[in-house]
This record gives structure tokens, C-alpha cells and sequence, in this order.
């Protein structure tokens, strides 16, 4: 597969991953914003919700595979 077709795809799982974090988020404190989920641990609520830090584990896995994948 092609490189730039790769991060392509890479880029829409990240953004959509994103958003369902987010989302995710703001179930648990509904003010958030997206800046905010950057740092979970400011947050109690999140820091200690094991299916917000799934969603965010899957967010960084991609990010990891995004990087290997593209830059290898």
C-alpha cells in the first residue's frame, strides 16, 4: 500500500477515534472540550474511568501505528 494512501486512512481512524473520545468525555463531565481530554489526569472523572482510558488507549494505538507504519 502506498504511503500517503496509508496516512490517509491512518488519519481518518485518528479523527474519528477523536471525536468518539470526546464524546465519550463528555458523557462522563459534559463541559469538556477537546483541549481538556489532552490532559485526562486534570480531570478525577476521567482519570479513574476505565472505559474513557480504553477509548483513549485505542486513540494512542493508532497514533503509534500511524507512526510506524509511515515512517518506516
Amino acid at each position: 500500500m502506498p504511503v500517503d494512501a496509508a496516512k490517509k486512512i491512518f488519519d481518518e481512524l485518528i479523527e474519528f477515534q477523536e471525536k468518539k473520545l470526546l464524546k465519550c468525555a463528555r458523557e462522563i463531565v459534559p463541559f469538556l472540550t477537546a483541549d481538556d481530554i489532552l490532559q485526562p489526569n486534570d480531570f478525577e472523572e476521567l482519570e479513574n474511568h476505565p472505559y474513557f482510558r480504553y477509548e483513549e488507549g485505542v486513540l494512542k494505538g493508532l497514533h503509534t501505528a500511524k507512526m510506524a507504519f509511515v515512517t518506516r
